[in-house]
């Protein structure tokens, strides 16, 4: 990602208009790692061999940048899995709003999540239903597998939760977690009265092909005709266990719009990637896109300024997240019930490398010597002579 950028940025940049928070994501990729930023020098304690190591830009979108902070989320996250199966619901915006939500993307993905948390909620303290309190996080993802806009709100949900008098733990029917067609109706309703609450207080705004809708006779026609069509909720089957939820979390939490790993290549102005074809049992093809394109689709995906695309609900709720989750736990583990589980038996994630062990010996251990400010490290022996953009990772 970064090479397509530096390659092709400043251009695209010169000839496109581009939101401020858009401009900051590619410069910073553009340069993360590199001597631009500075870093500092390293030597190992053992056969003396040195290295310069870049500083990352620590940018949300950066795909170098994030599996140190997705671990160490996994990590906080694992003491708050409970022994018992989840569910995986997904709630989708409709294809009518997804030019809404890119013009107006605070209000609206605020909006998605708010009234998917409240549908959850409602539907699960409903003694028809449920009738219990649930805990669960959400994930923002705006992309599809080939980067075009699809917002949508990816639930993991345990299968039950915590009476509403606190005296026991109520579980879901076997395989079967809420009804997708009652979630759906209501996630249609609630988050609708919040777009007409949003438009009523001037909190919309409309540009280029979408003008007209600053009239509250198209806006009102709009929400007609999505109230007139069926929204899209699925819950899929439970999850094996603790450790399958977490390995799922592993893959949808810290990633925005694409990997490095499915960019197969850039040549000529044209950037080929891969994707899954769900609509072909989960086909793997090969996209190949012009590089203005590709980077217009990433870019789409820039999330505002302090956004926060990770969210905890219910049980899970920082005021009483604590107490309520060991109350959980009291009821799940007792006596009459199964033997406890060991969650940190099931953390199944590959084993971070050994950043600190020397590169060259295999047995000795990197030690800082000194920092480098970015002039610095266009100066030091090790880099001459050093392209300013020089790549340490």
């Amino acid at each position: 990602m970064a090479d397509i950028f530096r390659q092709y940025g400043a251009d695209f940049r010169q000839r496109l208009p581009l939101l401020p928070e858009q401009r900051r994501v590619m410069q910073a990729i553009e340069v993360c790692r590199t001597s631009v930023l500075g870093g500092h020098l390293e030597q190992c304690d053992s056969c003396s061999y040195q290295r310069v190591a870049y500083n990352s830009c620590r940018n949300r979108h950066c795909p170098k940048c994030q599996a140190l902070a997705q671990r160490r989320w996994l990590e906080a996250r694992l003491a708050d899995l409970l022994p018992v199966p989840y569910f995986h619901v997904v709630f989708t915006l409709p294809e009518q709003l997804a030019m809404v939500a890119l013009q107006n993307k605070r209000v609206v993905y605020n909006l998605l999540f708010s009234a998917a948390a409240k549908t959850l909620l409602t539907i699960a303290r409903d003694p028809k239903h449920l009738g219990a309190e649930l805990g669960f996080l959400a994930v923002l993802h705006t992309w599809s597998q080939t980067l075009r806009h699809h917002p949508h709100l990816h639930c993991v949900v345990p299968g039950g939760g915590l009476s509403l008098n606190g005296q026991q733990w109520i579980s879901c029917r076997p395989h079967f977690f809420l009804s997708v067609k009652v979630l759906a109706r209501l996630f249609r309703r609630l988050f609708l009265q919040g777009l007409q609450l949003a438009f009523d207080n001037g909190q919309l705004r409309f540009h280029g092909s979408l003008t007209y809708l600053a009239q509250p006779e198209a806006f009102a026609r709009l929400l007609r005709s999505l109230r007139a069509r069926n929204w899209w909720v699925y819950a899929k089957p439970p999850f094996a266990g603790p450790a399958q939820v977490l390995a799922y979390l592993g893959r949808y939490t810290h990633r925005v719009a694409i990997s490095n790993h499915r960019l197969r290549s850039c040549h000529a102005g044209a950037v080929t990637f891969s994707w899954k074809d769900y609509a072909r049992n989960n086909y793997h093809a090969l996209m190949t896109l012009s590089t203005d394109e590709f980077m217009r689709r990433f870019l789409l995906h820039v999330l505002p300024r302090g956004f926060q695309r990770l969210r905890q609900f219910g049980l899970l709720a920082n005021r009483h997240r604590r107490a309520k989750l060991q109350r959980c736990r009291a009821l799940l583990f007792a006596p009459n019930s199964a033997a406890p589980i060991t969650l940190p038996s099931l953390l199944c994630l590959t084993p971070p490398p050994d950043l600190r062990r020397c590169p060259a010996c295999q047995t000795g251990s990197m030690q800082q010597l000194v920092q480098l400010a970015p002039t610095d490290c266009l100066y030091h022996p090790l880099l001459q002579p050093p392209p300013l953009t020089l790549d340490s990772s």
